[in-house]
């Protein structure tokens, strides 16, 4: 049985849990319009945003978080609290309703853009380079969502959450293709009747295998770096939308719970 702590509490949509590089852990709250933060002396402070704040990522001394609300990648400074946009428009467009993110080891930023969660349209994702340009490298997904690189930093997992799958493909840091592209899991074989639940955010452990948050489901679901299904990690509440690893304990597994608005601490020793 895994030993599962409530860290934090009565968050709004918590989403996106980060660590920065002083061991202060971040979320985003999305109907909180900002950013939540528990420090490492144990006390808590919001900063307000605006928008609808989603995926989050510590980068070089910000923490950069896509907007939903205001179609755009935006970035605090952790020095300043100060926040700005950064890239909100592709191919003359608004970006659609960005969801998670992800930087690659050359500094390219991966976006994924769903679009509105119920109304069927398909979504994409894009990257916006160390130049400053953008493009999309991927489209045709049914909500694409949570992202994630494997240990040889070359091989890039999307989450397909309304297909229920996660796909697999060669990320060239170069020419910004991803390549080789197949079906990498199915990730809820045989959805109940009602809402059908999905992979959403998803964070690579220090064993080389793939936590993934399935919304609906009320699990962490492990696979292995070939997408073979390990186990079920089991949560007090059913909707989780991501996950990461503690930088300093890499056996700290934290994961965001949007049902009972939770920070969940999971110890995997």
């Amino acid at each position: 049985m895994d030993n599962i702590r409530v860290l934090a509490t009565g968050l709004r949509f918590p989403e996106g849990p980060e660590f920065d590089a002083h061991g202060n852990l971040w979320c985003v709250e999305q109907e909180g319009e900002g950013l939540f933060c528990l420090q490492t002396n144990g006390t808590t402070k919001r900063v307000h945003t605006s928008g609808r704040p989603n995926g989050l990522i510590c980068h070089h001394g910000y923490l950069w978080f896509c907007d939903s609300g205001y179609n755009a990648i935006r970035r605090m400074s952790l020095k300043t609290e100060t926040v700005e946009t950064v890239v909100s428009r592709i191919n003359g467009q608004p970006l659609n309703m960005p969801n998670d993110l992800l930087f690659d080891d050359e500094g390219n930023l991966l976006i994924t853009c769903p679009g509105p969660p119920d109304d069927g349209q398909q979504g994409y994702v894009a990257v916006y380079s160390v130049n400053g340009s953008i493009e999309v490298v991927a489209d045709g997904l049914s909500y694409p969502n949570g992202l994630a690189l494997l240990p040889d930093r070359r091989t890039l997992l999307i989450a397909e959450t309304h297909q229920q799958r996660i796909w697999s493909g060669y990320w060239d840091t170069k020419s910004l293709s991803w390549e080789t592209i197949r079906v990498w899991t199915t990730v809820i074989d045989n959805p109940d009747d009602g809402a059908v639940p999905g992979p959403d955010g998803m964070a690579v452990g220090p064993d080389g295998n793939v936590y993934v948050a399935v919304f609906g489901a009320g699990i962490v679901r492990v696979f292995s770096g070939e997408g073979q299904f390990i186990r079920d990690i089991r949560l007090p509440g059913q909707n989780p939308s991501n996950c990461t690893f503690d930088r300093s304990d890499k056996s700290r597994l934290v994961v965001t719970e949007t049902e009972k608005g939770q920070l969940l601490d999971i110890s995997l020793n």
